[in-house]
């Protein structure tokens, strides 16, 4: 099972094929997320620091715009895990003060 390190946090394993974001969460990380896992929000992103991660989709480059925010994150509900990797967090949901967004699917 492939192991993701969030920046600051322990590292935990993650099955291959479930999204970055649920992965985080079920980790008893609370990111933040607020569109359901849509590719509307870009409040779940992350830097990916090492690792592998597929190629951004259309959906991402759609969502985050501007070509400073495409060149630095991802969108952690948009990348399903397959490897090991380390990412950096945006924000999380207690830094901000409230809760996440509804869960997104899987």
């Amino acid at each position: 099972m492939p192991t993701v390190i969030v920046e600051g946090r322990d590292a935990f394993e993650a099955p291959a094929g479930k999204k970055l974001v649920l992965a985080i969460e079920d980790a008893g990380i609370d990111i933040l997320h607020r569109c359901g896992g849509n590719a509307a929000c870009t409040t779940c992103r992350v830097e990916i620091l090492a690792g592998t991660v597929p190629e951004i989709s259309e959906a991402e480059i759609a969502a985050l715009e501007e070509p400073a925010l495409i060149e630095k994150y991802r969108l952690s509900c948009q990348i399903h895990v397959a490897g090991d990797m380390s990412v950096r967090l945006w924000k999380t949901a207690s830094e901000q003060g409230i809760e996440p967004g509804d869960r997104p699917e899987d």
